[in-house]
């Protein structure tokens, strides 16, 4: 089957499934809704703040404070653009018509990282723009030095977010299983390590602490990351590469 083909059949394949079209917009509703709650409330409360907080205040990051829920919904689209297939028996038909895993995998993962590229940068623009509506006074502008990268990147981060948990799903098939692992990972796992000051500098190099750090313009306070924003996705990046690796040599050598 011809390149172009396989594209055609996975878009076919991800906007037939309800679920997986929904949590596209929900990532988008929960990272958007949530920054504005969080920038109205900084607003309300940024005269109480130290002088110390004050001078750390990032009105860009703040904006971007729904993103580690509406990661949530991302995690479970790329968990679910896999999985289906595995939990149907699909897969078994989709490999007799594409033999070439490669190209199976690839054309997969191209529809749905563009699909999550383009909500992903959507979600990001709205959720600066809007947030710093309700920041009023304390708002930043999209011409600030780093902000325009921190806007870029809060898409760029949602997108690898998707990207990894496709590798994942890859590589155990099982939607339970994927969401099982991920879960705890991103929302157990990461923080603690993160925030604990024993673990904090092994923490600091997992994908989302170090990914995250891309929407950042102000640094803070307790900042002691040996990397600057793009080096912080570039780790990131180099996760969602070794879990994309790791799907495709499983593929390649198990039956479906």
């Amino acid at each position: 089957m011809a390149a172009t083909q396989v594209l055609k059949s996975e878009w076919t394949k991800i906007k037939s499934v309800q679920s997986t079209v929904w949590t596209l917009g929900l990532a988008a509703i929960v990272t958007i809704g949530l920054g504005v709650l969080i920038s109205i409330l900084s607003k309300n409360e940024f005269k109480k703040m130290s002088a110390e907080d004050k001078l750390a205040f990032d009105p860009t990051f703040v904006s971007f404070a729904g993103t580690s829920l509406g990661q949530l919904a991302m995690i479970v689209f790329g968990v679910l653009v896999v999985s289906n297939e595995y939990s149907t028996g699909m897969i078994r038909m989709s490999l007799a018509a594409v033999p070439q895993r490669g190209t199976y995998l690839f054309g997969k993962l191209t529809v749905a990282t563009a699909l999550a590229l383009v909500v992903g940068m959507v979600t990001s623009f709205a959720a600066f723009f809007l947030g710093q509506a309700m920041l009023g006074d304390l708002r930043a502008d999209i011409s600030d030095p780093g902000v325009l990268r921190a806007v870029i990147g809060g898409g760029l981060y949602m997108t690898l977010i998707a990207l990894f948990s496709m590798g994942v799903a890859t590589m155990l098939r099982s939607q339970v299983l994927a969401l099982g692992v991920l879960m705890p990972f991103f929302f157990l796992l990461a923080p603690i390590l993160g925030n604990v000051s024993a673990t904090k500098k092994v923490g600091q190099y997992l994908p989302d602490q170090a990914g995250s750090k891309i929407m950042q313009v102000v640094p803070p306070i307790d900042d002691e990351a040996p990397y600057g924003p793009w080096g912080g996705l570039l780790i990131m990046a180099l996760w969602v590469a070794a879990a994309l690796v790791g799907g495709y040599v499983l593929l390649k050598r198990r039956d479906a």
